[in-house]
């Protein structure tokens, strides 16, 4: 095996393209998403493994839609033994699936079959999960059902945002991609088919409205919520008709809440503390950001905005 051709779109996809290009492997070329405004200036943005693409002098493709008849003719040109693929962001047909004698390699930031989708690393830190990890597997026409190749385990950190497990993840997975050809190249890998069905919901895409916190829930799942949706989209509640972003929080305790005490209640303001009643349990606010303001630790934030011991957050 020799000849590559990657497909990928995001930053989680760099680290596994520059490990291509330092490896052995032969990368002909790169397929990516189209580029996209971004901002509100609208300036438009390369997608960033376009970036390292062009930087490394690689041929660079950016089909709008993957199974349009000529891009399986480029791809036929080009006789790759194997097609890598990290987060491209299209469903690949089986034309092209079946091209390559390698198959398509796909890097998945799970455990599989746990969390199939587009937001896996998210979603497991929402969900509470203790551990995640990335999965190499031979793509087939299936949404993350391939046979499995290697998998990674990955502790996660009590502390652990979505961000990074991101970072994480992408390191894990660049390394296991090449010792995943080696092992392909070698004869010694071992494929192991997924069940049919998933352990856990589908990890679909994030999306904005779900950063508004529920303040009946406990406050470990709000806690969670807040760790997984950072830096992106970001958990949100309202006070005094603003945005108010919560970046950093810890529990303090899983008791019920007081029949008089509202969930989203300001239960406690000092210096540098600010605690939120929940559905069951406090939660302690270490990092947020009002509508317009820089993002703060508690007790900056508290030196510029006044709030006071029974304000309720959410409406």
């Amino acid at each position: 095996m020799k000849k590559i051709v990657f497909m990928g779109t995001p930053d989680f996809a760099v680290g596994t393209l520059q490990a291509l290009l330092d490896s052995k492997y032969q990368v002909q070329a790169v397929f990516t998403q189209p580029d996209k405004p971004k901002g509100r200036g609208g300036s438009v943005q390369m997608p960033p493994v376009k970036e390292l693409a062009l930087k490394a002098q690689i041929p660079v493709h950016q089909p709008r839609r993957i199974r349009d008849p000529e891009n399986l003719e480029i791809l036929k040109e080009y006789q790759p033994d194997a097609i890598v693929v990290v987060a491209f962001g299209q469903i690949i047909p089986e034309e092209i699936l079946n091209l390559p004698p390698y198959g398509c390699i796909n890097v998945h930031a799970s455990l599989l079959p746990k969390y199939r989708g587009a937001a896996p690393i998210q979603w497991a830190v929402i969900n509470g999960e203790r551990e995640s990890g990335v999965t190499t597997m031979r793509m087939d026409a299936g949404l993350d059902t391939g046979d499995m190749i290697l998998k990674e385990r990955v502790p996660l950190a009590k502390d652990e945002t979505g961000g990074s497990l991101f970072e994480k993840l992408s390191r894990v997975g660049a390394d296991l991609l090449i010792r995943t050809l080696e092992a392909l190249e070698d004869g010694t890998a071992q494929l192991e088919k997924q069940p049919a069905e998933s352990p856990t919901p589908y990890a679909g895409m994030l999306k904005k409205e779900m950063g508004l916190i529920d303040w009946s829930r406990d406050a470990a799942s709000i806690e969670c919520l807040i760790r997984g949706l950072n830096p992106w989209p970001s958990a949100y509640t309202r006070y005094r008709g603003k945005m108010l972003k919560i970046w950093a929080a810890q529990v303090e305790n899983q008791t019920e809440a007081p029949g008089d005490v509202r969930p989203g209640t300001v239960l406690e303001v000092g210096k540098k503390t600010l605690k939120i009643q929940t559905g069951s349990g406090i939660l302690s606010v270490k990092e947020l950001q009002l509508e317009g303001k820089k993002r703060m630790e508690t007790d900056a934030f508290l030196r510029g905005v006044r709030m006071e011991q029974g304000e309720l957050l959410g409406e």
